[in-house]
This record gives structure tokens, sequence and C-alpha cells, in this order.
């Protein structure tokens, strides 16, 4: 049985419209935050606030240990060195670190070693329809920059991906095959390893978008066999502000900086500067210390939890949510039921005649809290006819509760809007 840790979230606790308690069914989007976490990052503040790398006394010393442990923590958490994770602000400029990187070698940046990242025309960079924005503009930008092709694996009919063209998409001309672990709208599990391995027989780089499985499923880096990996900490427990980049460290060392100033470099003159290895070249500036702390926290707590029994909780709470919605006369549930490689605690759906925002303001009204538009995800909407769908995601505070008050108040939905199904 899993625990009821639905006590550790204090937000959880509160009411929303007209006194209601909240249903949170949007951490497809965000998470909310623990008290683990939360401590963790006041404690920073209160006792050990200071520059990272910049200073020779007790408080800078502190929170440099206190920023290289959490970047081995969170490291650990999927299963990789220190040495190959890097910070970021979010999973979206992780990806943006990488897609710039090749931009910069495009531009005969980097010396040498960044050859191996340079694209021209005749080259062509692979994605999927769906992606979360976040990434696809970044390769679509790049194509465009460098004059490379941008090409696509599509989406069938039930929205899942057609791997059958894998073959044919991924060519001896591709140089990076960019994809989901998770489908931010179907909540369906892709296979990595197909995908991996016609990337690996032409030798393209894949760089994978674990936003949505890092804080649902067990992850292993080396395990999934990717180059580069983006996710956040805010959709894993965490804080806002901070996320990360892991990428194989023979990689990380090559690919040129594009975000350039303080201690990220070995030497300056007013001619020229030389960068620092990995992880530290790419993370100039000023450091989310205090927010790095908290994702390491967000990393001990869900360990804590075990992550075979967070996926098999969620499992178990998509299964009763994808399947209730299934059976809901004029609602379409958005992908298939279930999956192969399994499904997420996710449902998106679309309510004959009745627009998505009004569907959530229907839930809303009853307290439960849910995402409606388009999720970042427009090219897989327009493929299956959509402008928008309302999206129910949960996390480990979610109670088979919670999804049965959703699926009740959704059923009320066509009648409410005079619907006939």
């Amino acid at each position: 049985m899993f625990p009821d840790v639905r006590r550790d979230f204090p937000l959880l606790t509160r009411t929303v419209r007209n006194g209601k308690p909240l249903v949170y069914l949007d951490s497809g989007a965000t998470s909310q935050k623990p008290h683990a976490v939360l401590n963790a990052e006041a404690d920073f503040y209160q006792f050990h606030n200071g520059a990272v790398a910049r200073g020779a006394h007790l408080l800078a010393e502190e929170a440099t240990d206190a920023f290289e442990t959490a970047r081995s923590e969170v490291a650990a958490f999927i299963g990789a060195p220190a040495d190959e994770l890097v910070w970021t602000p979010g999973a979206t400029q992780a990806l943006n670190l990488v897609a710039n990187g090749f931009a910069a070698a495009s531009d005969g940046l980097g010396g040498l070693e960044a050859r191996r990242f340079a694209l021209g025309e005749g080259d062509e960079i692979v994605v999927t329809e769906a992606e979360h924005h976040a990434n696809l503009i970044p390769w679509q930008q790049l194509a465009a920059r460098t004059g490379a092709t941008l090409r696509w694996i599509g989406l069938g009919d039930d929205g899942t991906l057609r791997y059958e063209e894998l073959e044919s998409v991924i060519t001896e001309r591709t140089r990076i095959v960019a994809f989901t672990h998770v489908s931010n709208v179907t909540g369906v599990v892709t296979d990595v390893a197909a995908i991996v391995a016609r990337a690996r027989s032409v030798g393209a780089i894949t760089v994978l978008d674990a936003c949505q499985s890092v804080p649902h499923l067990p992850v292993s880096v080396a395990n999934l066999g990717v180059d580069f990996a983006a996710f956040s900490a805010h959709k894993m427990l965490g804080p806002t502000g901070v996320g990360a980049l892991w990428g194989r460290k023979d990689l990380l060392d090559a690919l040129p900086p594009s975000i350039y100033g303080g201690s990220a470099i070995k030497i300056v003159t007013m001619e020229e500067t030389t960068w620092l290895d990995a992880p530290q070249r790419f993370e100039p500036g000023t450091q989310p210390v205090a927010q790095a702390v908290g994702m390491a926290a967000a990393a001990r707590y869900l360990g804590g939890l075990g992550m075979d029994a967070v996926a098999a909780h969620e499992a178990h709470l998509a299964a009763i949510l994808r399947e209730g919605v299934s059976e809901i006369p004029g609602v379409r549930l958005i992908g298939p039921v279930s999956a192969p490689l399994g499904v997420l605690g996710i449902a998106a759906v679309a309510v004959d005649g009745v627009h998505p925002h009004d569907v959530g303001q229907v839930l809303d009204d009853r307290g439960i809290a849910v995402r409606v538009g388009h999720h970042c995800a427009q090219p897989l909407h327009r493929r299956l006819g959509l402008t928008g769908s309302t999206r129910a995601s949960g996390h480990v505070y979610t109670s088979e509760d919670d999804v049965r008050a959703f699926l009740e108040v959704l059923a009320t939905v066509p009648s409410f809007f005079g619907v006939t199904v």
C-alpha cells in the first residue's frame, strides 16, 4: 500500500472556490512541494547563504559544499556521476543549451573538438510530432540557422508514435534525434530503446526530454542509452527556477558554451577566453544555490518513497483515471487507455461541443484544478483535429478519491452545457 503523503504538502490543506477542499490535478504543469523541500530551501537561506566558488570565508565554503552536494544527489537520482550534471534555470533552458551549442559549433566556435556538432545543408534533425514546444522550437531554430532540415516521426490516429517510420525518417543524414520520454498530453511512455538503437545505427546524437518521466518513473540515463537528457525540479516536487541537463562527459566537454560570464572560465585576456571543463563551463553567473538544494531535497524525498513504488502507485491511478474517462459518453480521451510500455496518471480529454476552458471552469468551480489549452503541444493537438484539451495529471499525493471526484464532475459537463450524447 502506497503511503498517504498528502500531509507532507502544506498547500494541499487549503480550500479554494466557495470553501471547497482542493483537488489538485495539475501536476503535469507543476507539482506541489513537501515540507522537506520548503525546509531545505529556508535552511540554506537562513544559515548558509553565500556565493558559490567566489570566497574564502565560511559561508562561501558552506554554500559551495551545499551546491556541489546537491549536484551529486540529483545526478545519483538519475544514475549519473556528478560531473555529467549541469545546473540550468529549467528544462527549457537545458534543451536550448544543447541546441545553441550545436549552433555555436556550426558557426566555427569551440575549436577542433566541437566540429562533431557542426551542422550544415544536407544534415537533418529529427523530432516527433508529440513534442512539447520546448523540445521542438530550439531544433526548428537550429535548422533555420544552419541550413539543416527538420524532419519528424508522425503520430497515428490514437496519438501514439508511428515507430514504423523510424527507418525512413532517421537516415544517414540524421545528426540529432530529440524526443520525449513521456508525452505530456497522452501520458504514453516512449520506446526509448527503439529510437536510440536506430539513432545509433546512423551515428546521430540523442536528446531526451525527461520532464514527465524523472518525477514519476525509475530513470537511469545509463540504461536508457541517450546522449543528453533534460528535466526540471518543479515537476518533481522541487522549486521553480532550477533544472538540469545531463550529458555524456565527452560530449559536454566538447560542446561549446553559448552563455558567457564569470565562474565558467579558466583564463580571460582582452583577446580571448578559455573555458573550464563541464559542467562548470555551462554555469556562468550567480547560481540558483537554494533552488539546487531544494531540488536535491525533492530527489531524496522521492527516493525515500522508492521510485518503483511511485511508478506502481501512479500506474494504479492511471488505470482508474483513463478507463473512467473512456467510459463517459461525449468525452474523448486523447491517446490510448493503455500502452505497451505504460502510461502515466495523465488524462487529456476533449468534450464534444464544449471548449476546454469551459470544461476547466466547471471543474474549478468544484475545487478541481486541471490544465486547459494545448499544453505547449500544438502539433499533437492539430494532428488529432483539436485546438486544445483539458488535462488532469497526478503525482505522489494524488488519491483515488481525487481521481473519482474528477471523473464524477467531468461526467456532468456535457449535460451542463446542454450537449446531447
